[in-house]
């Protein structure tokens, strides 16, 4: 007997209607766009090295003062991974995280929320949307010369 398909979730649907991957997404950048700054969505990639592969992350929102912008809802063992890499190999990039909710557990059993492994793992966090102090914040120049480059650039 076949499973029958799963449609995904309303938010995801709506948030790719618009461009995005979820609703968090989308609040994000109305955020931005209701603040004047111009929505810089996916725009970025980076270049990281997972021992035996090459890999690229690709940032959701990059700032105009650079700072990176994470979106989760979820938080999964494989991007803590991948953000330990990045940050080890890219210690000058400021990747920050907005979480639909920083209190969520890593997993079922873990005392560990996500917020708590910001902390640990020296990342700033917010809750649902960025800091007003995040977009005030001075320029911050991106390292274009060590493999970070713009997607619209070198696609």
């Amino acid at each position: 007997m076949k499973t029958p398909k799963r449609e995904p979730p309303e938010q995801f649907l709506r948030g790719l209607k618009h461009g995005y991957r979820s609703g968090l997404e989308i609040q994000v950048a109305k955020q931005l766009e209701q603040a004047g700054i111009d929505v810089d969505y996916e725009n970025l990639r980076i270049q990281f090295v997972q021992p035996s592969k090459i890999r690229t992350y690709t940032p959701d929102f990059v700032l105009p003062n650079g700072i990176i912008i994470e979106t989760k809802g979820r938080f999964t063992s494989a991007d803590r991974q991948k953000h330990l890499f990045v940050q080890q190999q890219y210690p000058e990039l400021d990747i920050r995280f907005v979480f639909a909710n920083p209190n969520q557990r890593l997993n079922k059993t873990s005392k560990t929320t996500y917020a708590k492994w910001c902390e640990k793992n020296g990342f700033k966090y917010a809750a649902k949307l960025i800091p007003e102090s995040w977009l005030k914040e001075p320029k911050k120049e991106l390292p274009f010369n060590k493999g970070v480059y713009r997607r619209d650039n070198n696609d």
